[in-house]
């Protein structure tokens, strides 16, 4: 696959360069520069991800960080199997534990809520830092509502880094996982307050509690451009009287 002018390879995690001093220097860099692409595209071109993923998978298979990368974008594209796959590769090489939330949650996607609940319950989770700790907590009520068991999964999402008054960089994700697991319980007055806490841990809009927020109080947002296009005198129907031309 074509690498932009503009990769050099130099752009990766300096823990992944080293890594890859282990292969031939040019090869190295040309699985430097596909691992650049993997990152640079994994969230707006999953498919072009995988791609490049693959292309570092068959040149240095066993390196750990190549196994990472493949699982994650293969993850991307719910390619949950495989991505299981792939991490549990990397985590054979390194031993490290910081995968095992997103493992969890392939487990999930493959339909198997009740395995993500017990590698919830697994000593793996005790070794984890704290932003493991809560992205283990997330996935757990995410299987409970696999399983329709929504207020298990409300009170699994109780904890002291919820009722935190400081901003760390997993609030907004769980406050907006709070909310939105109330609000599948119908207990709504409660989830507008937690998308609105939401919204103010969110400062750098990874979730759209602003616009969950406006939804339940029944804000319609209305493209200005579309205004402006018709004149004073004459009414644009709005969506509750029917479809514009």
């Amino acid at each position: 696959m074509p690498i932009p002018e503009d990769v050099t390879g130099e752009e990766i995690d300096k823990d992944v360069r080293q890594e890859l001093q282990s292969l031939p220097k040019g090869l190295a860099e040309d699985v430097a520069k596909n691992l650049v692409m993997v990152a640079r595209l994994i969230d707006e071109d999953p498919e072009g991800a995988y791609g490049y993923s693959k292309v570092a998978l068959r040149l240095a298979s066993r390196v750990a960080a190549v196994r990472e990368a493949a699982g994650f974008a293969a993850y991307a594209n719910q390619k949950y199997s495989e991505a299981l796959a792939e991490f549990r590769a990397a985590r054979r090489m390194t031993g490290n534990v910081d995968l095992w939330p997103v493992m969890a949650d392939c487990e999930r996607g493959l339909g198997r809520p009740e395995k993500a609940l017990d590698m919830a319950g697994a000593p793996e989770v005790n070794k984890l830092d704290k932003a493991g700790q809560v992205e283990m907590r997330l996935v757990a009520a995410g299987a409970r509502r696999d399983m329709e068991q929504l207020d298990a999964a409300i009170v699994t999402l109780q904890s002291p880094e919820l009722a935190a008054g400081s901003v760390q960089p997993w609030t907004a994700r769980l406050r907006y996982a709070y909310a939105d697991a109330l609000l599948a319980a119908g207990r709504e007055a409660e989830a507008r307050e937690w998308f609105a806490k939401a919204v103010e841990a969110d400062k750098d809009g990874s979730t759209d509690a602003s616009d969950r927020l406006a939804e339940l109080d029944g804000v319609e947002f209305v493209d200005a451009l579309d205004e402006n296009e018709g004149d004073e005198t004459t009414p644009r129907p709005s969506s509750e009287d029917g479809e514009e031309d």
